[in-house]
C-alpha cells in the first residue's frame, strides 16, 4: 500500500439509490477533477459546483455534482474530490474506471481512514470508532462508537501514560546517578502504580459493556424438552422463526435471533432440550446446547412450571445458580405445581401468550446483563479485542512490578516491567502501533471509507 499515490473507490453502499459518491484522495486529486469534471466555473474549495462527468477521452458519464477539498482541510488530510452522481452502480463504475484511467488507484478497504489517522487527522481509536459507526445495528451501539469518534479515550490513555513516563524518569535518575538522585518513596510509588491499575481496570470494564452493546448480548435459551423454549423465542420474536410441537426433542439445532432491550441489542440462541435418555442425533443438538450455555452472557432457563420439576431442570438449576440467569416458568395457564419449588424470586411465572410476563422477561434479561444498570455508552470506552488485550498487557506488567514491591525487591527490577506498561498503553493511540496491528484495524473498513 502506497501512502503517498492517489487513491480512488465508490463510497456509497452497493446496489441502486438516488445518489452514488465516488471518493478520490491524494496529490492528484484535483488534477483528475480538472480533467473528469467539465463546469461553467472552476471548482471552489468546500463548495458544490454543478457539472457533467466525462471519461479520460471526454465523453460524458453524468451530470453531477463535484466538491473539492484542499489540504489539511479535508477527512484523510489530503486533495480529496468527491463526485455525486445518480446512483447507477454501472455509472458510478464509470467514474472509477475513468479515475485509473487517468492514473489513480483503486482504494483499498479502510484506505481512506488509515489515510487520516497517518496525516493525524484521527487518533488509532478513532479510526476504529468509525467502523463501528458503520457497523452499529442499535441506537446504543452508535451511540457509543459516537462517543468513541471524538478521541476522548486516547487523550484519558496518553494522560496515564506521561504519569508512567514520569515513574520511569524518575527511577532512571535513581539508577543512573544512585548519588546524586535518591530513590523514589516505595510507599508512594507504590500508591501511583495502584491508581494506574484501577484507572486501568475502569477501562478494561467498561470496555467489556461497550463490546456487548456493539455485538450484542448472547443469551442462551436452555431448558428440558417440551418446556416452551421455541414458542418463547417466537413469542419474543413477535414472528413464528422456530418450529413448535408437543413432541419433546423437536429442536435439534440452535437458532438465533436477535431482539432490542432497552436500545440494546440481544442474541437469542434457541437450543435443544437437555434431558439424559436421547439417540445420537438428539444427543449431538445437547451438545451445542452446552456451548451455546457455556459461551452466552445470560441463560434464559425455560421450565415447566405446571408440573413437578424433573431431574433435568433440578441440574439445570443447580448448574446455572452461580451464574447470570433469569429462570422462567412457563405454561402457568396450566398450573403452579413446578413454580411453587422454585426457590423465592427472583424468577418469573407465566405464559408465552401473557405479555406482561414477556415484558418481565425483558426487564429480566436487562438486568442479568448489566447488574441491573445500563452502562454508560455515551462515555469513550475500548472498542477492538486488540485495544483489550493491550490494557491487560500493561495491568500484567504493572502487577508484576506491584509484587516486586510488596516483596521490597529493589526497585530497579520494576523498570522492565513499567516499560512494558507504557509500550502496551501506546498502542491504544497509535503511538506505538506497528505494521501488523494497523492493517488488522483498517481490514474491518469497507472499501471507500
Amino acid at each position: 500500500m502506497i501512502e503517498n499515490d492517489t487513491i480512488a473507490a465508490i463510497a456509497t453502499p452497493p446496489g441502486k439509490g438516488a445518489i452514488a459518491i465516488v471518493r478520490v484522495s491524494g496529490p492528484r486529486a484535483e488534477e483528475f477533477a480538472s480533467r473528469l469534471f467539465v463546469s461553467k466555473g472552476e471548482l471552489r474549495e468546500r463548495v458544490a459546483t454543478y457539472g457533467t462527468v466525462v471519461d479520460e477521452n471526454g465523453v460524458a458519464i453524468d451530470k453531477g455534482m463535484a466538491i473539492l477539498s484542499i489540504a489539511p482541510h479535508s477527512y484523510t488530510g489530503e486533495d480529496t474530490v468527491e463526485f455525486h452522481v445518480h446512483g447507477s452502480p454501472v455509472v458510478a463504475r464509470e467514474v472509477v474506471r475513468a479515475l485509473i484511467a487517468c492514473g489513480a488507484r483503486y482504494a483499498g478497504a479502510g484506505e481512506f481512514t488509515r489515510r487520516a489517522f497517518l496525516h493525524g487527522k484521527l487518533d488509532l481509536h478513532a479510526a476504529g470508532a468509525v467502523a463501528d459507526l458503520i457497523d452499529a445495528q442499535t441506537r446504543s451501539a452508535a451511540r457509543a462508537a459516537l462517543a468513541n469518534l471524538g478521541g476522548g479515550l486516547a487523550n484519558e490513555v496518553r494522560a496515564l501514560r506521561a504519569r508512567l513516563a514520569a515513574i520511569l524518569e524518575e527511577l532512571a535518575g535513581a539508577v543512573d546517578f544512585p548519588d546524586e538522585v535518591p530513590e523514589p518513596d516505595r510507599r508512594v510509588l507504590s500508591g501511583e502504580l495502584d491508581a494506574i491499575a484501577a484507572e486501568l481496570t475502569r477501562l478494561q470494564r467498561e470496555g467489556e459493556a461497550g463490546r456487548l452493546v456493539r455485538e450484542g448480548v448472547p443469551v442462551a435459551i436452555v431448558g428440558p424438552p417440551n418446556a416452551g423454549k421455541s414458542s418463547l423465542l417466537n413469542a419474543l420474536l413477535g414472528e413464528e422463526r422456530a418450529l413448535v410441537s408437543e413432541i419433546a426433542g423437536t429442536t435439534r439445532d440452535t437458532i438465533e435471533e436477535s431482539i432490542t432491550v432497552h436500545g440494546v441489542q440481544m442474541r437469542l440462541i434457541d437450543t435443544a432440550g437437555i434431558r439424559e435418555h436421547a439417540d445420537r442425533l438428539e444427543a449431538a443438538g445437547i451438545e451445542r446446547t452446552r456451548r451455546a450455555l457455556e459461551g452466552a452472557r445470560v441463560a434464559l432457563i425455560v421450565i415447566d412450571g405446571s408440573r413437578p420439576l424433573g431431574g433435568e431442570a433440578q441440574t439445570l438449576l443447580e448448574q446455572t445458580a452461580q451464574r447470570a440467569r433469569v429462570v422462567f416458568a412457563n405454561k402457568a395457564d396450566l398450573g403452579t405445581a413446578g413454580a411453587t419449588q422454585l426457590d423465592p424470586p427472583p424468577h418469573v411465572r407465566g405464559s408465552v401468550r401473557d405479555r406482561a410476563a414477556l415484558e418481565q422477561i425483558r426487564e429480566a434479561l436487562a438486568a442479568a446483563a448489566w447488574g441491573g444498570e445500563l452502562p454508560d455508552v455515551e462515555r469513550p470506552h475500548l472498542a477492538s479485542l486488540a485495544e483489550l488485550d493491550a490494557v491487560a498487557q500493561a495491568l500484567d506488567a504493572l502487577g508484576h512490578a506491584r509484587q516486586t514491591l510488596r516483596a521490597c525487591e529493589p526497585v530497579d527490577l520494576i523498570v522492565g516491567e513499567l516499560q512494558r506498561a507504557f509500550a502496551a498503553l501506546g498502542q491504544l493511540t497509535g503511538d506505538a502501533a506497528n505494521e501488523e496491528l494497523l492493517t488488522g484495524i483498517f481490514a474491518r473498513f469497507c472499501i471507500g471509507k
